[in-house]
């Protein structure tokens, strides 16, 4: 008898075996092209747990036949790396490989610099964790970010399906799927965690018939409701949940989706992170104090942890949701990019060009720029859009208090070009 987990019996040993990310590894796809021309970069995997990210670094290794050397960030350290990395200096094409690269704090990402970019390793960081925030610049710009897909409920029975049909311990069962939900609900889109559940349920009884149903499904799971799972559906339903009832100024909503996202064990930082672009996106301008306090919060709450960064989050989630409420800083900047995505590179008016050089200033670069505190108010009524584009409003303040002072003191300014 195989005594390793369904999963793992099951995992994919060709790019044609695997189950999702048909964008990365289908039949023309970019990493698939990649791949087959032996030409593969380092790179960072992003994706929630049980998607491929090992699987697809296994199969990089297989298919290009070089050596592939294997860390956890959870257990490895500085020395581990520079061993693998004095190794693969005798050695050609060598794959290192990371699982949760996030893990690693910047000293140990460090002690990769100089291997990758010299080739020494093609690196492969695995990260369920947004790679712009935990994985330090020097590195991430020396690597390619590729971003998997949570698996659908399709792909998740497909795999179902196929375990069923194809490993041979559950061959020696009858196994009627005769309902779905719960595996599915339970399993979160992580393709391990199901195919190791429907192992439980096979071997939850000795007989040779089984019908899975749901409620022999949760009875195995010890599961009789659907807790708050941080990798799978419900993980972006709560933070769903969360942030509109910030943005629709219901602390008491806020907090109950918020002690969900605590108890369900939600990475302190990502719940931070998410009231930052928050307090921008819903609040902005409305109440511009709201940005300082969650970035305080968020560096507050990456320093102290859980259970004391409970009371920062609270702090903050009340006072979001009690601030007034504006979204023009998005629709702003929104505005301003189509008008960039439709117009082209338009010209800088001459007047405001830059002159550092006497040839510039012979070309009349600067030529009748008006310095704003050299006149009354610190202001001249001056062009500062390209001419194509003069008289065009990105900025409508909103409906609040703040901004309608805002909209005042650019009235007295502008009215006559843009008619605030």
């Amino acid at each position: 008898m195989n005594q390793a987990p369904l999963a793992e019996r099951l995992r994919p040993e060709t790019l044609d075996d695997l189950v999702g990310q048909d964008h990365l590894t289908g039949k023309g796809s970019v990493l698939r092209k990649a791949i087959e021309q032996g030409k593969v970069p380092s790179m960072i995997l992003w994706g929630p747990p049980g998607v491929g990210k090992t699987t697809i670094a296994n199969i990089i290794a297989k298919t290009l036949n070089v050596p592939f050397y294997t860390l956890s960030a959870i257990s490895s350290g500085v020395k581990d790396v520079r061993e693998v990395i004095e190794k693969a200096k005798s050695e050609t094409g060598s794959i290192l490989f990371i699982d949760e690269i996030h893990r690693f704090n910047k000293g140990q990402q460090d002690a990769l610099l100089g291997a990758v970019e010299k080739g020494t390793i093609t690196l492969i960081g695995a990260t369920t964790e947004n790679p712009s925030f935990e994985v330090n610049s020097a590195l991430l710009s020396r690597c390619l970010v590729y971003v998997l897909k949570p698996l659908g409920e399709k792909e998740l029975i497909q795999l179902l399906h196929h375990a069923i049909e194809k490993d041979e311990e559950l061959k020696k069962k009858r196994i009627d799927l005769a309902e779905t939900e719960a595996l599915i609900n339970i399993s979160g889109g992580d393709a391990r965690k199901l195919l190791n559940l429907l192992e439980l349920v096979a071997n939850s009884t000795t007989k040779k018939e089984i019908r899975v149903t749901n409620d022999l499904v949760m009875d195995v799971a010890q599961k009789r409701v659907a807790l708050y799972d941080k990798s799978g559906e419900q993980h972006y339903d709560i933070i769903s949940a969360f942030i509109k009832s910030v943005r629709g100024s219901d602390p008491n909503a806020a907090l109950y989706w918020l002690a969900r996202m605590i108890e369900g064990g939600e990475d302190v930082r990502f719940i931070a992170r998410r009231m930052v672009i928050l307090a921008s996106e819903d609040i902005g301008n409305a109440n511009p104090t709201a940005l300082v306090m969650a970035n305080a919060t968020f560096e507050a709450v990456d320093k102290i942890g859980y259970p004391e960064a409970n009371i920062i989050l609270s702090q903050c989630v009340i006072y979001l949701a009690a601030s007034p409420k504006s979204n023009s800083a998005v629709a702003s900047i929104g505005a301003a990019l189509e008008a960039v995505r439709q117009s082209g590179d338009l010209p800088v008016p001459m007047h405001i060009r830059n002159a550092p050089t006497r040839l510039m200033k012979d070309m009349d670069y600067g030529k009748g720029y008006q310095y704003s505190h050299s006149y009354e108010n610190n202001f001249s009524l001056q062009e500062y859009l390209p001419k194509e584009l003069s008289g065009k409003k990105f900025y409508d303040p909103g409906k609040n208090a703040r901004e309608e002072e805002l909209r005042k003191y650019l009235h007295n300014l502008w009215k006559e070009k843009y008619g605030y």
